[in-house]
């Protein structure tokens, strides 16, 4: 049976003395400044950054935090083997030696001082010991300040979308989608059409970048239900809550490639919004800076540019098949009873207006059990183009069959 193996490093944890336990741990309180070890990650992983076949224990440690995690997880049940062996122990030999049948009464005794104390004092030093060590690494898990970069990771139904807020990097906003091709999942009533790749349902398509030994913080919040942040590596997990942020931190030791996933019941696809953390050199997180942000200017299009219909449709199916074809469908038809149909709508084949009102501030209509959310983080271009796909595609044929970047500003406003 094949095994994830723990990178092996010193745990100052559970050797400190518990005297040293009530102040902040070192590694959080000097995370911005402090170096470790660049180790190769991908290797104690099999290469896919996730969970192996047949792992029976936590993914390996690529974290201060996720290793301290890992030795309290091992040392609670190391406790707790040893307090069940004990108690069960004793007790199945006093059945067995104290049986009825090799001629032993029950003996008829009160309470005794001395147990009462025992039984009292020893369970509250064997908590003690526990919650002391465990409070420490909470403590220190919750300590996000003196971050070298923050990112705030929205969840919304089912992808994610990240915004680097502060240090290298700052301004650089991507969705990230699952990656994995629906020939491999199928549809509903369809089964998949081709192998299931190596790394099914934790792929995508735009990963997040950070560099190696930097305190990176992620700020946390969603745009329609709670989701959940969570890589289990770096030992993180984090609500993402409507109208709420939520923060937490990592610091990786190791380059590689990191996966998790969303892990919060948050709709149908809730299996398909993964998480994927890629780590780098500082070198070439200077490097994937200069290019993102490059591409980010070549995408930024002047609103005031007129398209034509041709172009706005051809780029509004691309932005409809990564954002929008999950719930309404590729056919436009929708999820009868969850979401609205697009094929024969009246909102787009009416005023488009109404429709330009929706995609920037979503609508709850009570016809469907899913609300539609805001889409405010696409841009002019892509708003108006995707608009434009819908009215031009499938049965509907309104007058007002094409928008403008311009018009989406304007609204905007």
């Amino acid at each position: 049976m094949k095994l994830a193996k723990r990178p092996k490093r010193h745990h100052a944890l559970l050797a400190a003395p518990l005297a040293a336990l009530a102040g902040l741990p070192a590694w959080a309180a000097q995370a911005a400044t402090t170096t470790g070890t660049t180790g190769t990650y991908t290797a104690a992983t099999g290469g896919t950054g996730g969970p192996m076949p047949n792992q029976m224990t936590l993914q390996p440690a690529a974290t201060q935090i996720a290793s301290e995690i890992y030795s309290l997880h091992n040392w609670m049940m190391i406790v707790c083997l040893v307090i069940f062996v004990a108690v069960f122990g004793v007790m199945f030999y006093s059945i067995f030696k104290h049986r009825k049948s090799v001629g032993h009464k029950a003996a008829t005794f009160h309470e005794s001082t001395a147990v009462e104390i025992a039984w009292t004092v020893v369970p509250f030093l064997i908590v003690i010991g526990m919650a002391l060590p465990a409070t420490r690494t909470v403590v220190g898990m919750k300590d996000t300040s003196n971050a070298d970069i923050t990112i705030k990771a929205t969840g919304m139904q089912w992808k994610w979308g990240y915004d680097y807020l502060k240090g290298e990097g700052e301004g650089i906003s991507f969705i990230s989608n699952l990656n994995t091709p629906r020939t491999q999942i199928g549809m509903p009533g369809s089964p998949a059409t081709e192998k299931r790749g190596e790394n099914y349902l934790i792929e995508v398509d735009n990963e997040v970048v950070v560099p190696v030994n930097k305190k990176i913080r992620i700020v946390t919040t969603a745009n329609d239900v709670i989701h959940a942040w969570m890589i289990p590596a770096f030992g993180v997990k984090q609500d993402a809550i409507p109208g709420f942020v939520r923060d937490t931190w990592f610091k990786s030791e190791h380059t590689g490639t990191f996966r998790g996933n969303c892990a919060e019941l948050c709709g149908k696809e809730h299996a398909f919004m993964p998480i994927v953390v890629k780590v780098v050199t500082a070198d070439e997180y200077t490097a994937w800076v200069t290019t993102k942000k490059a591409e980010m200017a070549k995408l930024a299009d002047d609103p005031n540019k007129t398209w034509t219909i041709d172009e706005l449709k051809t780029k509004g199916e691309k932005v409809y098949a990564a954002n929008c074809a999950v719930c309404h469908q590729p056919t436009g038809k929708g999820v009868p009873g969850s979401f609205a149909p697009l094929d024969g709508s009246p909102v787009v084949n009416g005023d488009k207006a109404a429709q330009i009102h929706v995609l920037l501030n979503g609508q709850k209509s009570g016809k469907y059990q899913a609300e539609m959310p805001a889409w405010k983080q696409l841009s002019d271009t892509d708003i108006a183009a995707v608009i434009t796909y819908t009215r031009n595609n499938w049965s509907n044929k309104p007058e007002q069959n094409i928008v403008q970047p311009a018009e989406i500003v304007a609204a905007r406003k």
